[in-house]
């Protein structure tokens, strides 16, 4: 895995952030500063002046230390060989440099700082030092410059594993989110198929009782009756399919539509109220003794509904012709044919019905074909049997 770039998990600098870092470099550089002030007054004025002017050049580069973190750590450790104030910046920057976690970075300046404080410590150290003195000074700056690189690497893991966890948790969020948008996108999409399918199918026969009504100027006072006690129960019955269908929109627990849903043995009485309703319908149905899946056969009721629905709205007097074959191994074959109709017909459409019988057999794993064949127009449909 690539590792991100430094400057993507460094956190931004605040007036706090920056307040406590210059406290540190003041109390560091004090310290150091005391210690060897005496040494500096026995060299000269002229030193203690450099070391001031060195020193303040130091707390102004350090500032700059993100944007040229190398260089900064190069020149402020320069500036610490001959500077005890020097020392807390460049100390710091040693360290800011380190969370960068770039090998190729820290072995070089590691060993300038390492070289530069050893300097330091020769330039102020007693007259008559020992050797054990020395070595005791290069033990002293070997750890502490270990400390610093040391301290470095642990703030830049700790940062970008920060920096890794949130952008976990970002894309976690992002995920659930899309997850979330992909999941009311298919369940307005499975409510917009069932509305359409359930009240497309009553409402044309409600259209075409009333229609006949229209046409027909020779019917007496109980076959209007008769006609409008039709239409008021097929209203009646869209009314509950309607609330069927609208059930799952008002339950919180999200639960199935309310009511049982249709299966294949649902498609007789389909046929059945198709012919109560003047239609010209012929059905032929699996041996009997089949048991379809209720997936499966829910899927051809509705397209068995929709191409019936289809068929009273630009073919009302055309005869319709429904097989359904098929068996376990070969799967379950619809096949809905019916003839043009004598012109166009006054029932609205969306031209969705069939795109959404298309949508409806792609989810089961099958498919839907339409077209013409002769003198008819065919519907066929497969699914697979276990779908």
């Amino acid at each position: 895995m690539q590792c991100p770039d430094p400057r993507e998990f460094q956190p931004r600098l605040t007036v706090w952030g920056h307040a406590w870092r210059l406290v540190v470099m003041v109390a560091l550089s004090s310290l150091v500063w005391a210690e060897v002030r005496g040494k500096e007054l026995e060299i000269g004025d002229w030193y203690v002046a450099l070391d001031f002017c060195l020193g303040i050049a130091a707390f102004v580069l350090v500032h700059f230390r993100r944007r040229v973190p190398v260089w900064v750590a190069v020149l402020t450790s320069i500036m610490s060989a001959f500077s005890g104030i020097a020392a807390g910046p460049g100390l710091l920057a040693v360290v800011s440099l380190a969370t960068r976690r770039r090998g190729r970075e820290i072995g070089p300046v590691a060993a300038v700082s390492f070289a530069c404080a050893q300097q330091f410590s020769l330039i102020t150290a007693s007259d008559g030092s020992k050797w054990y003195d020395v070595l005791l000074d290069v033990g002293i700056n070997v750890v502490a410059t270990a400390a610093a690189v040391g301290w470095g690497l642990y703030i830049g893991s700790r940062r970008e594993l920060v920096w890794t966890l949130r952008q976990r948790a970002e894309s976690a969020e992002a995920e659930r989110d899309l997850r979330v948008t992909q999941a009311q996108t298919a369940e307005r999409n499975r409510i917009a198929r069932e509305m359409h399918d359930v009240l497309a199918h009553r409402i044309s026969q409600i259209s075409l009782h009333a229609g006949a009504l229209t046409f027909r100027d020779d019917l007496g006072a109980d076959e209007m009756r008769a006609s409008a006690a039709v239409i008021q129960e097929k209203a009646h019955e869209a009314l509950t399919d309607l609330r069927g269908v609208l059930g799952v929109l008002r339950d919180e627990n999200g639960s199935p539509l309310t009511g049982p849903q249709p299966t294949y043995a649902d498609i007789a009485g389909l046929v059945e109220d198709a012919r109560e309703s003047g239609a010209r319908v012929t059905y032929e149905p699996l041996p009997a003794g089949s048991v379809v899946p209720d997936a499966v056969g829910r899927t051809a009721y509705r397209i068995v509904q929709e191409a019936i629905t289809n068929a009273r709205k630009h073919a009302p007097a055309s005869a319709i012709g429904i097989t359904v074959s098929g068996s376990p191994d070969d799967g379950l074959t619809v096949v809905v044919r019916n003839g043009f109709g004598f012109g166009p017909t006054s029932t609205p459409g969306a031209g969705l019905g069939l795109v959404g019988l298309a949508e409806r057999a792609e989810l089961a794993g099958g498919r839907l074909r339409h077209g013409v064949e002769g003198d008819s127009f065919v519907l066929r449909a497969w699914l697979p049997w276990a779908a």
